[in-house]
Parts: structure tokens; sequence; C-alpha cells
């Protein structure tokens, strides 16, 4: 079963180009399915899995806590496994065809205020080696939208700032151009003559736009780490995630009028329902402030 589910995670790295991450994900949720079917159900191939053992195995996974979303993730991850061995001749059948995929709650993205943004991008100094370095990243991330992971992967020839624009490899190796505002322009401007050239590492190359104190390409936990100091200076005081400037980004452009469609495409979500939560977002704003500021309501 395990040669199989190697065969099926070289296809989805090779093939579908999916992030470290997804695949990652994949993986450890096949291998707890894998797991379950050779121990609890005792079957010795993946042909002998029915329907029936597929909900066995969800229920199992009720039974330990997992939530609703953790469940829906589980029942993608068996669905693209079993797709992928009726496809390779390795079982006869897809007993995953009939399954339900649990329905979840979709929570609201966390977002920031216009003031609150303004703040965190104003908190690192415009002077200083790292200071500009960590405005310069959080100014390119509310400016395009961009994940965090897209933001660490960026090299120089990414960027052209003559022209206003980044060129963005995203997940499923999807590529897209974003343009860049003029404040973001001339903070990177600042950052590639001031900050960049004393990063760099003499011993070590690297094409990484954003480079950690030793010259390296600066990892998302790094990220992270300055994020969470930064909202800090800036006594922000809602939980933050590295995607609360991406969230910021999409729901002020919507409240702004931007077109839909344009938003989705700077965001490279693939499905527009997914660029629609933030629509929501902004509708949930609007009564907010109608409820603080008028006075009947």
């Amino acid at each position: 079963m395990l040669d199989r589910l190697r065969d099926f995670i070289h296809f989805m790295i090779v093939e579908k180009g999916l992030s470290k991450n997804t695949i990652v994900s994949y993986e450890r949720d096949l291998k707890s399915y894998i797991n379950y079917m050779q121990k609890v159900e005792q079957l010795e191939t993946l042909n002998e899995i029915t329907r029936v053992h597929i909900v066995h195995f969800l229920n199992h996974l009720k039974q330990q806590g997992k939530s609703a979303k953790t469940l829906a993730r589980h029942v993608a991850s068996v669905r693209s496994f079993h797709q992928f061995l009726l496809r390779e001749k390795a079982t006869d059948n897809d007993p995953s065809v009939h399954i339900e995929t649990p329905q979840t709650e979709r929570n609201l993205p966390k977002v920031l205020s216009l003031s609150e943004v303004e703040a965190l991008l104003d908190a690192p100094s415009e002077t200083g080696i790292l200071p500009l370095r960590d405005k310069a990243m959080l100014e390119l991330l509310y400016a395009t939208g961009i994940r965090v992971s897209e933001l660490i992967n960026l090299n120089l020839d990414d960027l052209h700032l003559t022209m206003g624009f980044v060129r963005c490899i995203g997940k499923g190796n999807k590529e897209r151009i974003i343009p860049i505002g003029k404040t973001a322009s001339t903070i990177l401007e600042s950052y590639l003559k001031d900050s960049r050239p004393k990063l760099r590492s003499k011993q070590y190359q690297t094409e990484a736009l954003f480079l950690n104190h030793h010259g390296n390409r600066l990892t998302r936990q790094g990220f992270w780490k300055i994020l969470k100091s930064l909202a800090k200076k800036a006594n922000i005081e809602k939980e933050l995630t590295p995607h609360t400037l991406r969230h910021s980004f999409a729901t002020h452009l919507l409240e702004n009028g931007a077109d839909l469609r344009a938003v989705q495409e700077m965001l490279g979500h693939a499905d527009i329902s997914t660029t629609q939560i933030y629509t929501h977002v902004s509708k949930t704003r609007l009564k907010d402030v109608y409820s603080k500021h008028h006075p009947r309501a």
C-alpha cells in the first residue's frame, strides 16, 4: 500500500506541481488512512477497500475529535488517491465516489482597518538595515496581496520596479503578474540600494529578494517572528496571521469598488467563490460601521 502512496505523491509533485505544504498534508492524511486500513480493518490490498471502510475511517477521525475542516481535507486526500489508483489500473473501482464531504463553517477572515494597516506599515523605521527590509516586505505584501510563502520565494529578477509589477509563482506553479503602487516601489528601491547589499553574504550568494541577517533567504518562520514583533509595536490587539495583510488587501480593494474578477486574478484564486468571501467581509464591516455611527441604529 505504501508503494502506491509513494507513486501518488510522486505524481502530485511532478504532474500537478503542488506546493510543499500541500504535498506534506496529502502524505500525512494518506499515511493515517493506510495505517487505519491495515491495522483496524486488517486489509492487505487497496483493492479491498469499500465505501463502508472509508465511512468507518471518517467515524474513527470524528471519535478522535477531529474538526469538520480536518475531515473534509481527509476526504479530499482519499478521493484524489483513489482516483489516481483507478486511473493507473491499480484498483478495479473507486470506493470514494459517493462519500460526501463534511460541511464546514466558513469563517470570515480577520482583516485590519485602514488605520491599523497604516500603524503596522509605520512600525518599522525607514532607517537601519533590518527595519528597512521589514518595511519593504510589509509594503509589498499590502500592495500586492501575495502570500507570505510567495513573498519569501521571490528572487531579484521577479521584481520589475521600472514597469511597476512583481512576477509571482503561486499554488500549482501558476505564474501571475501583480502591479505595485508608488509607495511600495519607493520603499523597495531604498531596500535594494541601502539594505540588501549590506545583508548579502560574501561567502553565500543568493538571488533571493529578502535576506535574513546571515545573508540567506528569509524563512516563513523568520517573517512570522518579525510580524508579531511589529504588531506589538504598532499596538494592534487583533489576532494576526501571516495572511492578515493579504485579507486586508482584498477587502480594502473591494470596499473601494474594485472588480471582483480583478481581485481574483491578483490573489491567484482558481475559483471566484474563494474570492467572494471578501465581499461578505465588506458587508459585515459596513454593518458594524452603521451600528456604531447611525443615531437610530
